[in-house]
């Protein structure tokens, strides 16, 4: 045993003697201690490299928060849901109409992010009462085109005459040309403390401070994906995923159960669309289109249906590979290596116009290969994968016919071996 395997062991020996609680605490210290200091370690990176590494991290945290909602209803209920982007859309459109200057209503951030779940939530609910009692191919149609839908009426909705409302060529959402700028987050302690200067989040396009935000949005959102799991709820949903028709037999309401986790679902996206909108300072039509849908429904395909935390780590490692690698260090390296090669396809290769053939590759492998996913949950795997062959045999083998005692089985198998 060489010095290096001794220690390991005599570390692991002394952590195990530290009681179960104290590893908890000790753990979730480093854990968070990890996620202070992420973004600070980040910058470091982004000034010597000129890159926007740690806006890409808090687009990776929304895009989490995106693919959780969107599990509940893929992974959780079974629901194929094509248009996922629309309330993503709904949710950062409301967030501008109620912050946007022009419209002169200029609403705090924290009251209209408290607003948004529930108006995407509503929408869900008024499109999914018509369509969840649809199944399977037909219930995906008509999400498609519901998630076309909405980012062109939005993008109509420049000019409205309504005469019994007193609209008279209303400009609700600026058409093609966006909401822009839009609310910021302002933390105003001036009644407790009459010194203090109100502090804006992200004043002078810094992402720190987005960073921590877009943190406790998503811890909040992960932790109430984990109780709605383990939750009645969550049961049902399972219940539906895998017979609907025997969920109805066992007193599940299958209308009722599925519009929760439409609702729930949209609700989320709604407040990952407020803080983007907000992070972004501009709404435009152009970023909700079919492709967010997709690359939603391939995180949480790709990551693990139904478990939490695959999707959690599916999608950052997704997204930050779309964004960062993709989009920042592959050009500059690819490039160098066409000058060193002399090469003129190298220097102008651009792997983000192949994205979308890496993912579908990527889709279609997993698909094929670990169709539970790279991030199964342990019911997830089990379904996919028969018990080991062994397993099978020493059950048969203890089998005894129907008729016989076990006496008379013992005679048969040879009685015992003593």
């Amino acid at each position: 045993m060489t010095k290096v395997s001794a220690l390991q062991d005599n570390l692991t020996r002394l952590w195990l003697r530290v009681p179960e609680g104290a590893r908890k605490v000790v753990l979730g210290m480093l854990v968070v201690t990890a996620l202070i200091a992420l973004p600070f370690g980040v910058q470091l990176v982004e000034r010597g490299y000129t890159l926007s590494l740690l806006f890409s991290l808090n687009v990776a945290l929304l895009y989490v928060v995106l693919a959780l909602g969107l599990n509940i209803v893929v992974g959780f209920a079974g629901l194929l849901d094509l248009g996922y982007a629309a309330f993503f859309a709904l949710g950062a459109y409301s967030f501008g109409i109620l912050t946007w200057p022009t419209h002169g209503l200029e609403w705090s951030f924290w009251i209209v992010i408290l607003l948004v779940g529930p108006i995407a939530a509503f929408f869900g609910l008024v499109i999914g009462t018509p369509t969840l009692r649809l199944r399977g191919d037909y219930l995906a149609i008509v999400t498609l085109a519901f998630g076309e839908i909405v980012p062109n009426a939005l993008r109509n909705m420049s000019d409205i005459n309504i005469p019994w409302l007193g609209l008279d060529h209303f400009n609700l959402t600026n058409g093609t040309q966006g909401l822009n700028p839009v609310g910021k987050p302002v933390i105003n302690l001036q009644a407790i403390f009459p010194n203090m200067e109100p502090f804006v989040v992200g004043q002078g396009a810094n992402q720190s401070h987005w960073y921590f935000l877009v943190l406790v949005v998503g811890l909040l959102v992960l932790f109430g994906s984990r109780r709605l799991d383990n939750s009645r709820l969550g049961r049902a949903w399972k219940a539906i995923r895998e017979d609907e028709t025997a969920a109805n037999c066992m007193g599940v309401n299958p209308v009722r159960t599925k519009l929760l986790a439409f609702a729930l679902g949209a609700s989320f996206s709604g407040v990952a669309g407020a803080i983007f909108a907000s992070m972004s300072q501009a709404v435009f039509p152009e970023l909700f289109r079919f492709n967010v849908s997709i690359f939603i429904l391939i995180i949480v395909i790709i990551s693990g249906m139904g478990n939490v935390w695959g999707v959690l780590v599916g999608g950052l490692i997704l997204t930050l590979f779309d964004r960062v690698l993709l989009a920042q260090l592959a050009p500059p390296l690819l490039h160098s290596l066409g000058d060193q090669l002399n090469s003129d396809f190298l220097r102008g290769l651009d792997l983000q116009l192949y994205r979308w053939v890496m993912f579908g590759t990527g889709l279609l492998i997993i698909m094929l290969l670990r169709p539970e996913g790279l991030f199964p949950s342990r019911v997830r795997k089990a379904e996919f994968h028969e018990l080991d062959e062994p397993i099978l045999e020493a059950s048969t083998a203890n089998r005894r016919p129907a008729g016989t005692t076990p006496a008379e089985h013992d005679s048969m198998s040879g009685g015992d071996d003593s």
